[in-house]
């Protein structure tokens, strides 16, 4: 899915209470399944969620400029987009490293899938989709420069050995943003999955990065940055 997004905007554009999972209407109830050993639910039919996790309503919330600007990316970088789901911000970072790439990686097949294609009807021929398993991202040793983690970190199983493979495939000066939802959001995963923002830290200062809270305060999520 991206993952392992949990959605939030539904069709009239209203956020789904906290503790419910909102399907899309094409979509088969999920099917039991562990993203990254943590949290259990397929996002298959990547179609039927693209309607939800690409809707314009997504941005009064996510506010995506602001969290690409945390990235502090320049033209030829190379990003890797941590569980991707259907692209939101993979197409949006892929524009802005035009000279360099993007590597989409999701636990879905099938979203990895619909990245590729959407990456070829949009002309972006620097994104890659990779489907990876759940407990590596398969990134390879000092080759990015920076890497994205949205709405996923809940997701993880073991997240100290996970910060420990993110932070081998950083290049020296590299950056890691994790994105996810506050403890008393109105959306997102049940409140016993959330992860309050020290335990992420405290999850990347294991994997052997420097880590703390950005000052960057989205409506519904934090952001905790990470660097090599």
């Amino acid at each position: 899915m991206k993952i392992f997004i949990w959605l939030f905007v539904v069709a009239c554009g209203g956020a789904a209470p906290a503790t419910t999972e909102p399907t899309p209407a094409a979509t088969p109830g999920p099917a039991e399944h562990g993203h990254h050993g943590k949290m259990h639910h397929r996002f298959e039919n990547a179609e039927s969620w693209a309607k939800v996790f690409d809707d314009p309503a997504r941005d009064a919330w996510q506010q995506p400029d602001r969290v690409i600007a945390a990235l502090e990316l320049t033209p030829a970088m190379v990003v890797a987009d941590v569980g991707a789901g259907t692209g939101y911000f993979t197409m949006r970072i892929a524009r802005a490293v035009p000279t360099g790439q993007v590597l989409a990686t999701d636990v879905e097949p099938d979203m990895v899938r619909y990245l590729t294609e959407r990456a070829t009807r949009e002309g972006l021929a620097n994104v890659r989709a990779i489907a990876t398993p759940p407990a590596d991202p398969q990134l390879a040793s000092a080759t990015v420069d920076r890497i994205l983690v949205v709405d996923v970190w809940h997701h993880l199983g073991d997240r100290t050995a996970y910060a420990k493979h993110l932070a081998a495939a950083l290049r020296p000066g590299g950056r890691i943003v994790v994105v996810d939802f506050k403890l008393d959001a109105k959306m997102g995963p049940p409140r016993q999955h959330r992860l309050a923002p020290e335990a992420i830290i405290a999850d990347l200062r294991a994997g052997g990065l420097e880590a703390e809270l950005a000052a960057i305060d989205l409506p519904e999520q934090y952001v905790v940055i990470a660097r090599r």
